[in-house]
């Protein structure tokens, strides 16, 4: 006889892949409530959660127009159910706190989850489940996306398959990642391209500043790599953002990011019909809803799994995106391997990909996605495919 897990294998990944869930409600079941506790044994076939705080060290100083930090504010989740566990992950750098939440936050919003997730009878019931977690709070979309991390992580393992399978991708055609050289004076900048140039394909720069041909420059001392730069809204007219942009087409920029303020919508369109280079929205788009209002703005979008919710969103807003005729970046905030390895299981399908948010980070806590020869290879294991250290 076929057993229930078998037959979840050879039934669901068609209905999982096109965002489906099993929609099998059982009775409602409350989880005691307490922080950072798994009070709910696993293998009952209840689902439980628990998460805690932990702050992510930085090898080198992160830098972008609008500030800098040797730390990430992080918070990391579990999900169990019949003995399996999950992993997600909340990533809140400081200057998006009113987009993504705090620590706090996104520690109260977990606990609501917490309280609530073992009302679901299967964490098959994903449709179901994420809409639940997506009501639970207007904000905090990096802990929404924590829960859907670990909750994709975990079907992908009750399945025993990754997701870039079950959503019909190559590994193989997963793309080569930039890495980023954030705004620094001139010797710092000119050594972090050097030890960078010989490990990947494409770099990444943060403009936005006053040194932004400087930082250009010192660069091409060391390297002809070619270069993705993100401005981070950071041009605030838009004949100087065009000037730049045609400067930049000169020295193998191959595209540029958010390169004006996501309230100058008619001024990014008038600098993309004019642009030589392709111009996607970072700070513009955060959601699925946002993105039929950004065609004819913007060449692409770049989704990130922290803003937008987590895996099943950024699938969707991907599929969308294409339809359009748009192209897609997958970046990243710094994150460890498991948010970055749940990320990296969208990447074939994108035309950039923005991923070493883990690469920097002195206190990993996963094994998962590695860059080789500076293209992602994309974890083989089930779920997202990140295995705790």
């Amino acid at each position: 006889m076929t057993t229930r897990r078998q037959f979840l294998k050879t039934t669901s990944l068609a209905a999982i892949g096109a965002a489906i869930g099993l929609n099998a409600k059982g009775d409602t079941i409350s989880v005691p409530q307490g922080v950072n506790q798994n009070t709910t044994p696993l293998g009952s076939g209840r689902m439980s959660l628990t998460y805690f705080p932990y702050e992510l060290k930085l090898r080198h100083v992160f830098t972008v127009a609008s500030n800098s930090r040797t730390t990430t504010p992080d918070v990391q989740c579990e999900l169990h159910y019949d003995g399996v566990t999950g992993y997600g992950e909340a990533s809140m750098p400081p200057y998006l706190a009113a987009e993504l939440g705090t620590v706090d936050s996104v520690c109260a919003f977990l606990q609501k989850v917490a309280d609530g997730v073992g009302q679901f009878s299967s964490p098959f019931e994903m449709e179901d489940i994420l809409a639940w977690v997506d009501s639970l709070d207007e904000a905090n979309s990096a802990g929404k996306a924590a829960v859907d991390i670990a909750l994709h992580d975990l079907v992908g393992k009750l399945l025993g398959a990754p997701w870039h399978r079950i959503w019909g991708l190559d590994r193989q055609k997963a793309p080569s990642t930039t890495y980023t050289i954030t705004i620094n004076t001139r010797e710092v900048t000119m050594a972090h391209a050097q030890e960078c140039a010989s490990l990947y394909n494409i770099l990444k720069v943060k403009l936005g500043r006053d040194n932004d041909r400087e930082m250009i420059e010192t660069i091409r001392e060391v390297t002809d790599l070619p270069i993705a730069v993100d401005v981070n809204q950071g041009w605030r007219d838009r004949e100087h953002a065009l000037e730049m942009i045609n400067w930049l087409a000169e020295r193998n920029i191959v595209m540029v990011e958010q390169p004006m303020p996501k309230t100058q919508l008619d001024d990014i369109a008038w600098v993309a019909e004019r642009s030589p280079l392709p111009i996607f929205a970072d700070e513009s788009v955060q959601r699925l809803g946002d993105i039929p209002r950004l065609k004819g703005i913007f060449t692409g979008i770049n989704i990130k799994l922290m803003k937008c919710t987590g895996m099943r969103e950024a699938w969707k807003m991907l599929t969308l995106t294409k339809a359009l005729g748009m192209k897609v970046m997958i970046g990243c905030m710094t994150e460890t391997s498991c948010g970055i390895s749940a990320a990296s299981q969208l990447s074939p399908a994108v035309d950039f990909a923005d991923l070493d948010g883990n690469i920097d980070i002195l206190n990993d806590r996963f094994n998962g996605v590695k860059v080789v020869d500076g293209r992602l290879v994309i974890p083989e294991g089930p779920g997202h495919g990140a295995q705790l250290l």
